[in-house]
């Protein structure tokens, strides 16, 4: 095998593993194993299809509340057909190429589990699609997160039979033209495939899955910049002390002390002595704080390693044991309530953040207010501070649990579910204030240790200032604040920490 190809159903999937997907642009095939459980599969459901003389749900009847309705053998391919074509209702804002393609591999992992009924040619074209960059369009709303991610599962895979939108080398095209142009035949969908295709938690979890790539990045960029911020605001060491974490040692707590000791080894400030004899909050609880996100982080990821590991359409088939039961995988309850709570403990990340600002501010501890030379003629970092405070109020608001709700549908026949889907969409956008929270910090905490000089901070730091002062420097007077608070956020996106 190629170093620069991924073989789908070799192995459970892991983070690292998606992280080189993602950023080394590899390509896919399926792995011997996964075609041989694949055809195994689809074999069995062909024999059961003709000698079960039990109606078998989604295989030869209709969907939802339609499940007392026997569909014809002759039949049964278009019925699958229909199923995609009717389902493909998402609407909404187009969503971008990486989260298309994280569906598309997370699907096809699924569909290699062995337990779908799928064709190998159906398989194939997922991975085809995703080789040649033929992204599909789909978008944002219509899922309710069960029976799966109904609407944009069937708006990414209409192409498949030869239906819908795609956009191929930056232009938006119909799916057939593309499929043409490849010489590829629509496939010619058999019983069940539909809705193997359309039951799943693939979009809920390749949201999951970039988000919390995104967050574990997110987590380490806050203690950084905190621990900017505490030099800035000639703050203590004592409570990041690693006795003091033994004494309650919940494990990211634990770790945040410990990268807190690391980040400012060397450091000239946090060494000086001090005249006050604690901190605010906002720094002194900076282990216990940033350590429950980290703890949160841990047991989410954890969730969704276990769902993008398994089958979570319907019904689900077992050759061996020669059964075909009709359950409930696809109820996205894990992630959503998994993804609220993460979007509760991301959000805090920002609350405290936004917190430090104000302190650094305020004119405390030799400090100018609003960190300018000359308050008064100058407002200086007055509004940056109204902006975070904006974000953290909205993270607020996204903050409600989507978990908590549940609307009835298909007839009452799914009268329950996840809204897994909308707490994955909002979890993105408190992710994204998240980052622009930390940015106005970054901005604040630089211009903050500039007025303690000559002291230096830790060799980290100091290293890490002479790449952000390349590209944003020092506010003598005032300037035109909203670029700068650009040029921090882009710098925050494609910095590499070593620390």
């Amino acid at each position: 095998m190629s170093a620069n190809v991924y073989q789908v159903g070799s192995g459970d999937l892991t983070f690292e593993i998606i992280e080189r997907i993602v950023n080394e642009n590899l390509k896919f095939e399926l792995a011997p194993e996964a075609k041989l459980r694949i055809q195994k599969c689809r074999d069995y459901l062909d024999r059961k299809t003709v000698s079960s003389k039990e109606p078998l749900y989604g295989i030869t009847t209709g969907f939802g509340s339609l499940c007392n309705k026997n569909i014809s053998p002759d039949e049964l391919g278009t019925l699958q057909e229909n199923l995609i074509k009717s389902h493909a209702c998402s609407v909404g804002e187009e969503i971008s190429p990486v989260i298309i393609k994280l569906m598309m591999l997370l699907k096809a992992h699924a569909l290699s589990l062995g337990h779908s009924g799928v064709q190998l040619i159906t398989v194939q074209r997922i991975l085809d699609f995703f080789n040649n960059d033929v992204m599909p369009i789909v978008y944002d709303r219509g899922s309710l997160g069960a029976s799966g991610d109904l609407a944009p599962l069937a708006n990414l895979f209409l192409p498949l039979i030869g239906v819908g939108d795609v956009y191929y080398k930056g232009k938006k095209r119909e799916a057939i033209s593309v499929l043409d142009e490849f010489g590829w035949e629509p496939v010619k969908l058999m019983s069940k495939e539909g809705l193997a295709l359309l039951n799943g938690t693939q979009f809920m979890s390749a949201n999951g899955v970039f988000a919390m790539l995104r967050a574990f990045r997110l987590s380490r960029k806050a203690d950084l910049i905190g621990a900017l911020s505490l030099e800035a605001f000639d703050g203590r060491i004592d409570p990041f002390m690693d006795c003091i974490q033994q004494m309650r040692p919940h494990q990211g707590q634990i770790e945040t002390g410990a990268a807190f000791r690391k980040l400012l080894e060397g450091s000239e400030i946090i060494k000086r002595p001090k005249k006050h004899v604690q901190d605010p909050y906002s720094f002194r609880c900076i282990p216990q704080v940033h350590g429950a996100t980290k703890d949160a982080i841990r047991y989410v990821s954890s969730v969704l390693l276990t769902e993008i590991n398994s089958v979570t359409d319907n019904p689900t088939i077992f050759p061996d044991e020669d059964l075909i039961i009709s359950g409930g995988n696809f109820h996205g309850q894990p992630l959503a309530i998994s993804y609220d709570f993460l979007a509760i403990a991301l959000a805090e990340l920002g609350n405290i953040s936004e917190r430090r600002v104000a302190q650094l501010i305020m004119g405390l501890r030799g400090l100018p207010e609003f960190l300018v030379a000359n308050p008064g003629l100058n407002s200086g970092f007055m509004i940056p501070q109204y902006a975070a405070a904006s974000m953290v109020s909205q993270n607020k608001m996204y903050c409600y649990p989507a978990s908590s709700d549940s609307i009835v549908s298909s007839n009452g026949q799914e009268d329950h579910v996840s809204m897994g889907a909308n707490a994955a969409t909002k979890l993105y956008k408190v992710m994204d204030n998240l980052e622009h929270i930390l940015a106005v910090e970054l901005m604040n905490a630089a211009q903050g240790i500039d007025f303690r000089r000559p002291l230096k901070t830790s060799p980290v730091l100091e290293r890490f200032l002479h790449a952000y002062r390349k590209e944003v420097p020092f506010v003598k007077d005032d300037i035109v604040m909203y670029k700068e608070i650009h040029k921090t956020v882009a710098f925050l996106k494609r910095t590499q920490l070593d620390c």
